[in-house]
């Protein structure tokens, strides 16, 4: 029986230890954590070979000052990891759409025509964690998503161009949002709309889409890493992302419920059709 239980509780210190590192690759509290491992180790081993009692003490007291520190330093990291924790609940909100949510390749369209067109835009795409807090300081809309909506709404100077707009169950929830800024040094030559981008990946889980108002290029940024896309790898970009993070409806729906979506989606691709000629 205790065999079993040092197994058991081997296996779940793994595990932590595991997810903690696979989190942290490549962010801040990775590096920093990686240099105080790499610290430690040298300290713990110089003490032992050569049994300075005195310095291992201290190396001890060091640690404890460090656990202490950490929930201070890295608090911003902390909360996401206990926001992700506490929304466990919710992973299946995504998959909650109904008829009038358009599809990824929808998306995709009014994403290319908003970067043809240069004009800036910040979307992110709720997932998990809620975006009812960043929610609150833009304008209500709660409409379907359409190219004319978000070309009107995004254009300048016009009162909603200005801020992020939030997307929940593949509708348009809010404009004219909020978003938390990002202190990362590597984004010093940003512009805000790709630092509000980084800023509420790193916050939360969302899936943020930006498109350049000075190139038309279009980046995308997830647990706080950004990636740009120009040219012909934009639209590839896209379907991998969206297909991943806003799957095609898997929940229950009624004969005319899909017919009316197929319908809607008929349309949407007629009027561009139209447009184009």
């Amino acid at each position: 029986m205790e065999t079993f239980s040092a197994i058991a509780q081997i296996t779940i210190l793994y595990f932590v230890i595991y997810a903690i590192l696979k989190e942290a690759k490549g962010s801040r509290f990775g590096q920093a954590l990686m240099g105080v491992g790499v610290l430690v180790v040298l300290l713990a081993a110089f003490t032992y070979l050569f049994e300075f009692h005195v310095l291992s003490l201290l190396v001890k007291y060091l640690l404890i000052y460090f656990a202490i520190s950490t929930v201070v330093i890295f608090q911003p990291e902390i909360r996401r990891f206990l926001v992700t924790m506490g929304a466990i609940g919710n992973l299946d909100k995504r998959l909650q759409r109904d008829a009038t949510v358009l599809t990824p390749k929808a998306l995709i369209e009014i994403i290319l025509t908003l970067s043809e067109k240069k004009l800036g835009a910040l979307f992110a795409f709720e997932q998990a964690i809620s975006l009812r807090g960043y929610e609150a300081s833009g304008t209500p809309v709660d409409a379907i998503m359409t190219e004319e909506l978000l070309v009107s709404i995004f254009t300048p100077p016009l009162p909603l161009h200005d801020g992020g707009a939030i997307i929940r169950n593949g509708r348009l929830s809010s404009a004219h949002c909020l978003f938390p800024v990002s202190h990362n040094p590597s984004l010093a030559s940003s512009g805000m709309r790709h630092r509000a981008a980084v800023g509420i990946s790193e916050e939360t889980d969302a899936l943020v889409i930006v498109v350049s108002e000075e190139t038309g290029s279009v980046a995308i940024a997830h647990n706080g890493k950004i990636m740009r896309y120009t040219g012909s790898v934009i639209t590839t970009a896209l379907e991998q992302w969206l297909e991943k993070y806003l799957p095609a409806d898997k929940s229950p729906r009624g004969f005319w419920q899909k017919k009316i979506a197929a319908i809607q989606n008929a349309i949407f691709r007629m009027t561009k059709a139209r447009r184009e000629k």
